[in-house]
């Protein structure tokens, strides 16, 4: 097959900046370690315990700027750097309340006017992905090269927000896993659904500024605004960066 593990990225704040890691211990059930672990609840939500759908938290679909921070999170310290165009860098411990506080001045300058305003810093015990389950996202190089040329830009991967990035497939090739299982590195997952897009995507992740409709292009295209697919944990293992990925028959 020839396919191969090409990136992996986590993001340590739901909307909030990613990072890439050149490898990382997946688990069993669960979705990368500190992918997702806090999340910006906004002063309009009705949180429950355990996990809560994404409409709760402030997020780049509605504020484009987010989109534009990068995130660097040291396990051992147990502090988050966050950097933005616009703004000093902040390095913070999200547990902590001082830090918290931080945190919240620090990212209101990047909030839309008109939008609930960013709340509290919130965990729940598990990756707050938009999966009510924990999953892991798998998107494909080819497809973003696709799409990429059909509109005429190179749309990069931040935009994305994915996990696993994958090299060697066809476009769209990754619909066609739904329901099958990938050995990558010493891990095993299971493809479980497409991915539905939202207006995040749409965000130049260098700016934080709109710069191309994405979904429109994805309808026109393809008669979808799906890109990459949701997978479980299903092997605990470690994965890097250029391993190997194999259908398990």
């Amino acid at each position: 097959m020839g396919w191969r593990l090409s990136h992996i990225f986590r993001h340590p704040i739901k909307a909030h900046g990613r990072e890439e890691l050149p490898s990382v211990n997946l688990t069993e059930g669960k979705c990368l370690p500190y992918d997702r672990h806090w999340a910006v609840a906004h002063e309009a939500a009705t949180l429950m315990p355990g996990w809560n759908a994404c409409m709760n938290f402030t997020r780049g679909a509605k504020t484009p700027a987010l989109q534009a921070i990068n995130a660097q999170f040291d396990e051992a310290s147990q502090r988050l750097t966050l950097t933005h165009p616009a703004l000093e860098a902040l390095s913070f411990a999200p547990d902590d309340s001082a830090g918290q506080a931080a945190f919240l001045d620090w990212v209101r300058p990047l909030m839309a006017v008109g939008r609930a305003q960013p709340a509290r810093l919130v965990t729940a015990g598990r990756g707050m992905t938009d999966t009510d389950f924990e999953s892991v996202s798998i998107l494909n190089l080819s497809s973003n090269r696709a799409l990429g040329q059909r509109i005429g830009i190179d749309l990069g991967l931040d935009r994305w927000r994915g996990n696993l990035w994958l090299d060697g497939l066809a476009p769209w090739e990754e619909f066609d896993l739904i329901g099958r299982e990938l050995q990558i590195g010493a891990a095993r997952l299971k493809i479980v659904e497409r991915i539905g897009r939202c207006r995040a995507t749409m965000v130049d992740c260098a700016t934080g500024k709109i710069d191309v409709n994405t979904l429109d292009a994805l309808e026109q295209g393809y008669d979808h605004t799906d890109f990459g697919v949701y997978a479980r944990v299903t092997r605990t293992g470690v994965i890097r960066a250029g391993d190997t990925v194999e259908i398990v028959e």
